[in-house]
């Protein structure tokens, strides 16, 4: 019986963490389980730690004002496992804070895996030098990982990426319509404003000031905003004075059927990229984040694309408005050559479907092929 600590910091390595958690159960169904999670993690049976929101920080303006509570959260994590003594510790994504957990924890000599490789090929490259001696396993996401993170002298293993078992493509657009009482003419606009309250107060104001430009060249729009739980009433508050009444979405199979029904969509950059993507969803991209904050990426990233699917293309799929062009009028501008250019429409989906093929891990699904290897490491394999 293997006793595995996980730890996720926001709401996509929460989903990850739930899915690693039935596959290990797959493979091995006495596993146990402790650590820090949110509610998907906590469905698998996890009793979170502290509650997980108390991570869900990103960006250096809005990490300043937490950082000694992170500090408390970091030493009372690292206290747990050295109490509890777990066959293996699993730290999935959240660079900022993972890492410095599994550094604090390296004198127990705990076997640990890391879950999302650092996007150090990114920005920030000078920081793999740091990366040696702080896991036994990387678990990688995307298919060009495993080559660069060798040329560093770091062994890690292409689990294949998790959209894949999302579900994103399964929707019912149908079933969103009758549930909604929309037309079948009437055209879904999904408008993705994030997962954190940072991200949602700086685009929702942009994203209903576009909703306004479009409204009135683009009549009959219906704009539908899948959330977390988490952030819907910080959402549902900031939408009120918009001029078209928009559609909340917090229930999963729900959101998968609006992107099923959705004509086009507007998301910011991230995994949610990679789903409209699986199911084939024409989009623009974008994001805002603190002008400081963004000065100081856009002097650090090395990388053509910010879109996954355009990184994972090599090519400009997607528009990227990003920062100072994260604005109403590129945004509106955007969205309506992509519900009216059907030959735009049609390119981005050949190109999605060439993405998708790409993330499949060979013979296995992706959390079975992460659980595979979280299991040999905690079974003492190297």
């Amino acid at each position: 019986m293997s006793l595995v600590y996980l730890l996720a910091g926001e709401q996509s390595g929460d989903t990850l963490g739930a899915r690693l958690m039935a596959a290990l159960r797959r493979a091995d169904p006495a596993t146990r389980f402790a650590g820090i999670g949110g509610t998907r993690m906590a469905e698998q049976g996890l009793a979170s730690l502290f509650p997980m929101t108390d991570l869900a920080v990103m960006g250096l303006l809005e990490v300043l004002p937490r950082v000694l509570m992170l500090r408390r959260r970091l030493a009372e994590t690292a206290a747990d496992i050295a109490a509890r003594r777990p066959d293996v510790v699993v730290t999935i994504d959240s660079p900022g804070f993972t890492l410095r957990l599994l550094k604090a924890i390296r004198p127990l000599g705990i076997p640990r895996a890391h879950y999302v490789a650092p996007q150090v090929w990114a920005w920030h490259e000078e920081r793999v030098r740091q990366f040696p001696g702080l896991w036994e396993r990387l678990l990688c996401l995307l298919p060009f990982e495993p080559a660069y993170f060798a040329q560093h002298g770091l062994a890690a293993d292409f689990v294949g990426h998790p959209v894949l078992e999302s579900g994103a493509d399964k929707g019912d657009a149908a079933r969103f319509r009758a549930r909604h009482g929309l037309a079948a003419e009437a055209r879904v606009v999904v408008m993705m404003p994030g997962s954190r309250r940072s991200e949602v107060s700086r685009l929702l104001p942009v994203y209903g000031a576009t909703l306004a430009r479009l409204a009135a060249s683009e009549p009959g729009l219906v704009p539908v905003l899948p959330v977390a739980a988490t952030v819907a009433g910080t959402v549902r508050t900031a939408v009120a004075s918009w001029p078209v009444a928009p559609l909340i979405v917090t229930d999963l199979a729900e959101k998968h059927d609006a992107y099923a029904a959705a004509s086009a969509a507007l998301t910011k950059s991230g995994t949610s990229t990679l789903e409209l993507a699986l199911a084939g969803v024409p989009m623009a991209v974008t994001y805002r984040v603190n002008p400081i904050s963004g000065a100081i990426a856009r002097r650090l990233i090395t990388i053509p694309h910010v879109a996954m699917v355009n990184l994972l293309a090599g090519r400009a799929v997607v528009p990227e408005l990003l920062q100072g062009e994260c604005t109403p009028e590129r945004l509106a501008s955007a969205l309506s050559a992509l519900l009216t250019d059907a030959p735009a429409q049609a390119a981005q989906r050949d190109a999605f479907r060439a993405v998708m093929a790409s993330l499949h891990p060979p013979g296995a699904l992706p959390s079975d092929a992460a659980a595979a290897s979280v299991l040999t490491l905690a079974r003492g394999g190297g």
